[in-house]
């Protein structure tokens, strides 16, 4: 009998761990509208506010945990903070979510 291994995340309890806390960081509504919005772009935390519509102080709670669990990183321009994706991977997580939940209707018609 030939077992197949499931071999998606090597099963290294590395790997299961960052996984999990990607996952936990962007798993708060607010936090994925953040990355959402930030997407490949590098913005500055103002434009942030000003597109997810809330207040800075609360964003400036989210981007600190999405930094904190290495999600996005931010640098000082002059008075901005501007903030961008850190990782490649984690905007590819965010097109196959789009992919599997914001499907359009001409997608559910095929």
């Amino acid at each position: 009998m030939n077992i197949q291994k499931n071999t998606l995340f090597e099963m290294k309890e590395e790997n299961i761990n960052k996984a999990s806390r990607a996952l936990k960081a962007m798993g708060h509504p607010l936090r994925l509208k953040i990355l959402c919005v930030i997407g490949e772009d590098e913005l500055p935390v103002m434009e942030i506010v000003k597109q997810v519509g809330t207040t800075q102080s609360n964003i400036s709670q989210h981007i600190d945990i999405l930094r904190e669990k290495e999600i996005i990183i931010s640098r000082r321009e002059g008075s901005k903070i501007l903030c961008k994706v850190r990782d490649h991977n984690i905007l590819q997580l965010m097109a196959v979510m789009q992919h599997t939940f914001c499907k359009t209707e001409s997608d559910t018609q095929k």
